[in-house]
């Protein structure tokens, strides 16, 4: 544990952050997963998984856990799984 006062701080904000970026990004990890298994097993619920995954990306680049080009490429990638699975 650090002696200087600024340096405790910098610990504790460290912590409080981090934790709340590892919440984000297992959302966004979890929303993914979910529409992949959707995709490979229920097609049907797929599109609606593919709007909450898209959604907790976003919420992650809000909130500066995911940088904006690689939500906007998963996002992608997920719709041309999508389209290329429903054709």
């Amino acid at each position: 544990m650090p002696n200087i006062k600024s340096a405790q701080k910098r610990v504790r904000v460290t912590k409080k952050k981090n934790l709340r970026n590892r919440m984000v990004k297992t959302g966004v990890k979890t929303a993914v997963k979910k529409y992949t298994l959707a995709l490979n097993s229920d097609l049907a619920s797929a599109p609606e998984k593919l709007s909450a995954a898209a959604a907790a990306l976003d919420r992650g680049v809000a909130k500066g856990v995911v940088h904006k080009n690689t939500a906007n490429r998963k996002k992608s990638r997920m719709a041309i799984a999508l389209n290329k699975a429903q054709a």
